[in-house]
């Protein structure tokens, strides 16, 4: 099956990962809608190795990846519902007993730290993070990470929808002035820009 590219326009891998299903122009498409889509989803966002996603794909047993995906699928709603309530205002301490599913998938990570030799070497050595990839369910810590990283580094008060008529694609404005509007220049810009075009001709010429 050919698939369409994922799209990668949020400015942050978590709303990337609830971008993962869309509708890009008119119809949705779900890019995590099986196991070899979660596979190819994990290897566009570059949040999982391509020798990762091959051994897990090796190792897997009939249905194992599609249980996986139904499980991102399920993390992927939980997270747009934790957005979509907190969206607009700073997080505070007292938000932290609404991230305990993130918290407990977290947990079953299963990673380790060595020492390695070093880019430059100058130090010759330095200590790497490992991950063990043993089952299909692996491949949610990384997702998991990145959700986490988000509610950490970034501002809810910055996340916006587009304003697209029909997009529902949402991004983290990070434009100085926070005043980003669309998805994508290229998607739903454009289009705003046509449809405006469109709306002055027919005010100077009424029967177009």
């Amino acid at each position: 099956m050919t698939r369409s590219p994922a799209i990668f326009v949020a400015d942050a891998p978590a709303l990337d990962f609830l971008n993962s299903v869309a509708t890009p122009v008119d119809t949705p498409v779900d890019w995590i809608d099986g196991g070899e889509g979660l596979l190819d989803w994990l290897g566009q966002s570059g949040l999982a190795p391509a020798t990762a996603l091959e051994a897990v794909r090796s190792r897997a047993l009939a249905g194992e990846l599609d249980s996986v995906a139904d499980q991102a699928r399920n993390l992927r709603e939980w997270f747009r519902a934790f957005v979509r309530e907190h969206r607009g205002r700073p997080l505070n301490g007292e938000d932290l007993k609404d991230l305990e599913p993130l918290n407990r998938l977290l947990e079953r990570d299963e990673s380790f730290q060595r020492v390695s030799v070093g880019e430059g070497g100058q130090p010759p050595f330095a200590l790497q993070t490992v991950r063990r990839w043993r089952s299909p369910e692996s491949l949610l810590i990384p997702i998991g990470e990145a959700l986490a990283r988000f509610v950490c580094e970034e501002s809810l008060v910055d996340v916006k929808p587009c304003e697209g008529a029909a997009c529902t694609l949402m991004f983290v404005d990070h434009t100085r002035g926070r005043g980003r509007r669309w998805c994508s220049m290229a998607l739903c810009g454009n289009r705003a820009k046509q449809a405006a075009y469109r709306e002055r001709a027919k005010r100077v010429d009424p029967a177009r």
